[in-house]
This record gives structure tokens, C-alpha cells and sequence, in this order.
């Protein structure tokens, strides 16, 4: 399975870290994510990618964000959902300044999402590789997505499809033949802020 975006550079990933941060301390300052502008970037790099950004605060998640569909410019994309990560995550309140000088960040890039074929959970549980799939349930209008660090938390595949179907608002023993399931990699990436 490929991801996106494999050939990020040590400092194009360092780049787009430090867009995050500058993105959340713009929105600190005026209630916006900053404006990635594509004369500043790599054309390699200015091509839509669909991003998740995670932020955690002395090892405690503190906000995730993203998009599952290329919409726009992967720096835009970056910005963007850093912004909504510290600010719009309806689990958290909006990140105070005090907050910004531990916070880490990492950055998701999703690959293309390849629809999974399963008669059953079972099947389905068999084909999931803990640790490296990415995993989007969409079922009856609800739809949920975990990220392969998911399975860190998660390591065994029932219980990771099973809290999938929790946060997709289902009944984690519920299951229907019209449900449809994709797996995705990622490129991921973080800061060296500490996060204990």
C-alpha cells in the first residue's frame, strides 16, 4: 500500500511542522489559521493531500483534526487543520497561549484510501494489519476514521474496529453487509517537543 507524499525530505517535514505551530500561534493572535502561499513552497509540495494534525500536551492528546480527501495544497492543509486542532476540536476547549510551549505535534499525510472487500468482521479482522493500516468505516450516514497510531492504544483488530464503530456513533457490536470499510497508510511525522 503507498502513501502520499514518501519522499518528504527531513527539512520539507521540519517546514511543514514549523507552518503548524506558526498556524496555531496566528490563531492565538487573531482567531485565523495563517495563509500558506504557494510562491513560499516547493512545487513538489503544492499539490492537494489530505492531512491530519495531532497535538498532545504532556502525553496527553490535546486536540486532532483533518481531512479525508485531497481539497487543498498540502501546506493549506497543514495550516488549516493545526488551526482547527488546537481551536476546534469539539472534545477539548480552545488551546490557551500558556499551553503552546509544550505542545508537540505530528502530522499525517493520508494516502489514497483503497476499498476493502469483507463478508464479515471476521473477514474483515483478518485483513487489517495492526500497526500500518489506517481504517474508515462508513455505515447508515455515520462515518468514523482511526490513524495506524491508533494501534498503539488498540493493538488487537477487534478492539480497533470495535471503538471504530463507537466513534462512528454505532453499537461496537453492530455490524450490516452495506457497510463500506477502506484502509489507508500515512506518512507521519512530529516535532521533538516533549510530550511526558
Amino acid at each position: 500500500m503507498t502513501t502520499a507524499f514518501e519522499t518528504l525530505t527531513e527539512p520539507d517535514q521540519q517546514r511543514l511542522l514549523a507552518l503548524a505551530r506558526r498556524s496555531i500561534e496566528h490563531g492565538l493572535a487573531t482567531g485565523r489559521p495563517v495563509e500558506a502561499e504557494p510562491e513560499r513552497w516547493d512545487p513538489r509540495l503544492w499539490r492537494p493531500a489530505a492531512t491530519f494534525v495531532t497535538l498532545h500536551r504532556k502525553g496527553k492528546l490535546r486536540g486532532c483534526i483533518g481531512t479525508v480527501k485531497p481539497i487543498r495544497p498540502l501546506p493549506r492543509d497543514v495550516a488549516h487543520n493545526a488551526f482547527s486542532a488546537a481551536f476546534h476540536d469539539p472534545r477539548f476547549v480552545p488551546l490557551a497561549p500558556h499551553e503552546l510551549a509544550d505542545l508537540a505535534i505530528d502530522i499525517s499525510i493520508l494516502g489514497d484510501p483503497e476499498p476493502l472487500t469483507v463478508v464479515d468482521e471476521p473477514d474483515l479482522l483478518r485483513q487489517l494489519e495492526p500497526g500500518v493500516d489506517g481504517l474508515i468505516l462508513q455505515a447508515d450516514g455515520h462515518q468514523g476514521l482511526f490513524l495506524p497510531a491508533v494501534w498503539e492504544s488498540l493493538p488487537r483488530p477487534h478492539d480497533f474496529v470495535a471503538q471504530l464503530k463507537r466513534k462512528a456513533g454505532l453499537p461496537a457490536g453492530a455490524w450490516s453487509p452495506t457497510w463500506r470499510f477502506y484502509r489507508f497508510g500515512v506518512t507521519s511525522f512530529g516535532d521533538s517537543k516533549a510530550s511526558a
